[in-house]
């Protein structure tokens, strides 16, 4: 393994992930939005209406844990839940209009912050860094 300033590579690499989390919790203040609620909202805004226990899945987290996440939302107006009509013990969550916006917002207040973190490589080291991290990320 590689040695940078007596910091292992993969502690180097754990310092970022800190750092992007940190960044992550700093962007959401604003709207009072948890890291896991804007996972959730994220997945939601992208595949549409769900059934709770296909955003668990998606989200990989328990479905009590999923409800929890689904309640804070929908107090803030983000999401709504339905009767699934093809079962009615089911139940649907989906973005509402608000909720869209607010995602969109956030994701427009992420990619300034991670523009800002990652401005400081060359074009060329953005580049290297995405095929590395896409291999990771395999």
């Amino acid at each position: 393994m590689i040695e940078h300033d007596s910091e292992s590579l993969s502690e180097t690499f754990w310092a970022v992930a800190r750092r992007l989390r940190h960044l992550t919790k700093e962007t959401l203040e604003p709207w009072e939005i948890t890291p896991g609620q804007f996972r959730a909202l994220g997945v939601l805004v992208r595949h549409g209406e769900m059934r709770l226990s296909a955003l668990s899945e998606h989200l990989r987290i328990a479905p009590r844990s999923t409800t929890e996440v689904v309640d804070g939302l929908e107090e803030r107006g983000l999401v709504e839940r339905s009767a699934d009509p093809s079962d009615r013990r089911a139940t649907l969550v989906a973005t509402t209009e608000e909720g869209r916006s607010v995602g969109a917002a956030i994701m427009r207040a992420r990619r300034t912050e991670g523009d800002k973190m990652f401005g400081v490589l060359s074009a060329d080291d953005q580049a290297e860094l995405a095929r590395i991290l896409g291999l990771l990320r395999k």
